[in-house]
């Protein structure tokens, strides 16, 4: 019973870390819903050329909230798919903190941070351009009123401006964040992560993809768990950016809930997870060290 408590109160205060950022992401899409014309088109549309590398730069700032903006920005056609891929690689959680807690000198820390920026950027630039060059990009949609049909929320029958709406987006996300995530700290409990670390100690070229597993479970356990390994150097530069690269907080949840188009999901979950074991083995090939 105390566990269940523990976990509970845990994934209770991540949640509510995340409400302030779902909230200012759904005023700005409603506010691009309610007064969307030629000009914002246009500014989007000079926006998303540079993007990924703004994309990356706010995901690496040590807080998850970024992700799932991206995630619901993305839903709404505001940013195309490049960034945001760039702000889920870019995205670390809890590995600043840990860094930081552990005395990990600071120039080891700007080396990593630096690196995921930059993969980050490169891929959403090179996902961006393959997309353009395919005409399959959606940047430009504006399809906030979609979700709303979705969730069955009646937004268009407010008469209160985009406040209202707003909030009701908000309080729906953060709900399937918190049932997901505490369902997801469970399994992780259950399963044991030590029995998974010490696969990736004993067989380092398969720990690149169970590492990048590991990384894509929407939990804060995954991105501590990763960092710990690290520091405590049972994993290699390699593994903890694979790691760190398909990690995304909750941003995947917040894109499953958020968007209809399932394959579209899919393929993103999927690129990220090829990217992040790629840019692993590019690592451990040519023996970056940090």
């Amino acid at each position: 019973m105390d566990f269940l408590l523990d976990v509970l109160l845990d994934v209770c205060v991540d949640t509510l870390k995340l409400l302030p950022f779902l909230f200012v992401t759904y005023l700005i899409m409603e506010y691009f819903e309610d007064k969307a014309g030629d000009r914002i088109t246009a500014g989007l549309e000079r926006a998303g050329r540079v993007g990924p590398l703004i994309g990356s730069l706010f995901g690496a700032l040590p807080q998850c909230g970024f992700s799932a903006a991206a995630a619901s920005f993305y839903s709404g056609g505001v940013v195309t798919a490049g960034t945001l891929i760039a702000v889920f690689m870019s995205t670390s959680d809890e590995m600043l903190p840990i860094f930081i807690s552990e005395a990990i000198p600071a120039g080891t820390i700007a080396k990593i941070l630096m690196m995921k920026i930059v993969m980050g950027t490169v891929t959403g630039f090179a996902i961006n351009f393959i997309l353009h060059t395919l005409h399959r990009d959606r940047h430009g949609e504006h399809v906030i009123h979609d979700l709303c049909e979705r969730e069955h929320c009646h937004c268009e029958d407010d008469e209160g401006g985009i406040l209202k709406p707003a909030l009701k987006h908000t309080f729906q996300i953060a709900i399937f964040i918190f049932v997901i995530t505490f369902v997801a700290a469970l399994l992780v409990d259950f399963v044991g992560m030590d029995r998974v670390a010490s696969v990736m100690t004993e067989r380092p070229v398969v720990g690149l993809f169970v590492i990048a597993l590991i990384g894509l479970i929407p939990n804060c356990a995954s991105s501590v768990l990763i960092t710990q390994l690290y520091v405590g150097g049972l994993i290699t530069v390699g593994q903890l950016m694979t790691g760190l690269l398909t990690g995304s907080g909750v941003g995947l949840l917040v894109l499953f809930r958020t968007n209809d188009r399932y394959r579209t999901n899919l393929k993103i979950t999927a690129v990220l997870y090829v990217v992040g074991v790629a840019w692993g083995i590019l690592i451990t090939l040519t023996g970056i060290t940090v």
